[in-house]
């Protein structure tokens, strides 16, 4: 297990063919799971999840993205650090090259997890719509499905989020954030 202080870009495609590129500081790079950093995003306007702000401009996101698995999982945070829940965004096993470049497929369906637990499945409109135009094949809607039902099931058993998604608050990614050492050693010191 090492701890890099490196960046990633992950290209993410979001059928039929919107294409980002995110760009994030890898932190954790196990076989098992890599964690990332995404700092100070930029949403406007916010990401609301059932009416509360999960995610916004200033917004600090840990990402935990597990080497062929169907979904990643993001702890969200508002711009003063509050934690919001865990989103877990279902999609194709990322590609994870060499020189920190990965690649990834979006298949519309998210879970959520509050703060106090309860779950719930967003974007079913936006995953119907997807199938309905053959943007996805229906064997990868059909594994996608499988997805969110097999999160389900881990939630009631009390096996998901895994143990390592609760083991890496913002704090502690904070912690090894190279970005957040630079700009420690850029702030005047107190006396």
């Amino acid at each position: 297990m090492t701890h890099p202080a490196h960046t990633v870009r992950i290209d993410y495609l979001r059928p039929p063919d919107r294409r980002e590129v995110f760009v994030q500081e890898l932190i954790l790079d196990a076989p098992e799971v890599k964690v990332t950093l995404a700092r100070s995003v930029f949403f406007d306007p916010p990401i609301r999840i059932h009416g509360e702000v999960a995610l916004e401009s200033g917004s600090d996101a840990v990402w935990f993205t597990f080497p062929g698995h169907w979904h990643d999982i993001g702890r969200f945070h508002r711009a003063d650090s509050t934690f919001t829940g865990f989103y877990a965004n279902v999609l194709t096993p990322p590609v994870i090259g060499s020189g920190g470049d990965w690649a990834t497929t979006d298949l519309f369906l998210d879970v959520w997890m509050t703060p106090e637990g309860e779950i719930s499945v967003l974007d079913e409109d936006q995953f119907q719509e997807a199938v309905t135009e053959r943007w996805i094949p229906p064997e990868t809607a059909a594994r996608a499905r499988a997805e969110v039902e097999w999160i389900t099931k881990e939630h009631e058993a009390g096996r998901w989020p895994p143990a390592v998604v609760k083991e890496w608050p913002l704090e502690r990614a904070l912690q090894l954030s190279s970005s957040t050492s630079q700009e420690a050693q850029r702030r005047p010191r107190s006396r």
